[in-house]
C-alpha cells in the first residue's frame, strides 16, 4: 500500500513544499532509500506538477539490481548520492538495516543472542562497548531474565550517514517504530513470509525485520553526535512525544527533528479519509466516484491501528519544517 498512487501523491506534495522553501532551485533531488523496484519514486514523478517535474533528479537508492523498463530520469545507485538539494525519503528502509538482539540472562546480564539457520537460539558473550552504552541510552533492561531489546546502533549510523548527504532540504525515515517510553519489553523482530507474519528463520526463506528505535536515530544526527557513544542527559535535537531534547556541540547545526504519526503527516499534506459531499454525485458522478476512492485509500494509510500509527522522523537541513502548522505552501 505504501507504494500507492495516493501515497506517492503525498510524497510529491511534501517534495513540493521541499521546493517551495528552497525557492525553486535548477536542480531538485528527490532520494527514495530502498527502493525496492522503483515504484515509489516512479509515483512521485508521475504525480509531480509539471513545472516541478521538469527540475527534478530523481534517484533510487537500492543494492538490487535495476529493473528493466524503469524511467529513464532515475538514476539509480547503491548508496545515496554525495550532496542532495530537496527530499531523501527512506520509506521501510532502517527496519531492514539488520541489528543484533540482546536477552538478559539468568544472572540479569544482557548477553547476545546467536542464531542458528534453522532458528534455534543460544545465548552468547556479554553485550559490551558501544552497544553496551546504547542498550544504556535507549533501551535500558531491567535485571529480569527473558527480556529482550534490538540494539539499534547500526540503524542510528545509517541514518546519520544519510541524512549528512542532505546540504539543504528534508529527510524522512518512514517505519513501525517506537520511542524509550514505549518499548516493547521482548523486542519486536519477527518475519514475513508472502505477506504473513512468521518466525523469524535467517534461512531465506522470509523476510526478517524490527521495529525502529527512530528516537535515537534523531539524537544520532545532533551535532557532536556520534552514534553509539552515551549521554546523560539526551541532547537530541528531537521534538516527540516525551518533549524537546536539544542539541550540544559546534557541528553542522539542523533545526530540531519531529517524530509524528503517519496519519498526522498525512494530514499536514492535506491526505485525510473525508467522503466528498453527496451532492456532487449528482452534479458529477465520475468525480464524486474518483474523490470516494480517494477517500477510502486515505482512510486506509491513515488508520488508526493500522497504517496512520507508522512514525514518520523528519529531519530539516537549512528549511523550515515543511510539517510545521503554518508552513507555507508551495507557490
Amino acid at each position: 500500500m505504501h507504494a500507492s498512487p495516493l501515497f506517492a501523491r503525498a510524497v510529491a506534495r511534501l517534495l513540493c513544499r521541499v521546493d517551495a522553501a528552497l525557492g525553486q532551485p535548477a536542480v531538485l533531488d528527490f532520494v527514495d532509500m530502498g527502493a525496492g523496484h522503483g515504484e515509489l519514486v516512479t509515483g512521485v514523478l508521475a504525480a509531480l506538477p509539471a513545472d516541478v517535474a521538469a527540475r527534478v533528479h530523481g534517484y533510487a537508492v537500492e543494492i538490487a539490481g535495476r529493473p528493466a523498463g524503469l524511467d529513464r530520469r532515475i538514476t539509480w545507485l547503491n548508496e545515496p548520492p554525495e550532496s542532495v538539494t530537496g527530499l531523501l525519503f527512506a520509506n521501510e528502509w532502517l527496519d531492514n538495516v539488520p541489528v543484533d538482539v540482546a536477552e538478559v540472562d539468568s544472572a540479569g546480564v544482557p548477553r547476545l543472542v546467536l542464531v542458528a539457520a534453522d532458528g534455534s537460539e543460544q545465548l552468547g558473550k556479554p553485550v559490551a562497548g558501544a552497544d553496551q552504552d546504547w542498550l544504556a541510552r535507549w533501551w535500558p533492561l531491567p535485571a529480569e531474565e527473558g527480556l529482550r531489546a534490538e540494539i539499534g546502533l547500526p540503524r542510528d549510523q545509517a541514518w546519520s550517514s544519510a541524512v549528512r548527504r542532505v546540504a539543504r532540504g528534508l529527510a524522512v525515515a518512514v517505519d513501525y517504530a517506537h520511542t524509550v517510553d514505549t518499548r516493547p519489553p521482548f523486542g519486536t523482530l519477527t518475519g514475513f513470509r508472502e505477506g504473513r507474519e512468521t518466525a523469524p528463520v535467517p534461512d531465506g526463506s522470509c523476510d526478517i525485520t524490527a521495529h525502529v528505535a527512530l528516537d535515537a536515530c534523531a539524537a544520532a544526527c545532533a551535532p557532536g553526535a556520534v552514534p553509539g557513544t552515551r549521554r546523560t542527559p539526551p541532547d537530541a535535537p528531537c521534538t516527540s512525544p516525551t518533549g524537546t531534547q536539544h542539541p550540544s556541540g559546534t557541528a553542522r547545526a539542523l533545526p530540531a527533528a519531529r517524530l509524528l504519526t503517519q496519519r498526522a503527516a498525512l494530514h499536514a499534506l492535506d491526505i485525510n479519509g473525508a467522503r466528498p459531499p453527496l451532492a456532487l454525485a449528482s452534479t458529477d458522478p465520475a468525480a464524486y466516484v474518483r474523490a470516494l476512492t480517494f477517500a477510502g485509500e486515505a482512510a486506509e494509510l491513515t488508520a488508526p491501528g493500522g497504517l496512520g500509527d507508522f512514525a514518520w522522523l523528519v529531519q530539516p537541513a537549512g528549511i523550515p519544517n515543511p510539517l510545521e502548522p503554518g508552513a507555507p505552501p508551495p507557490a
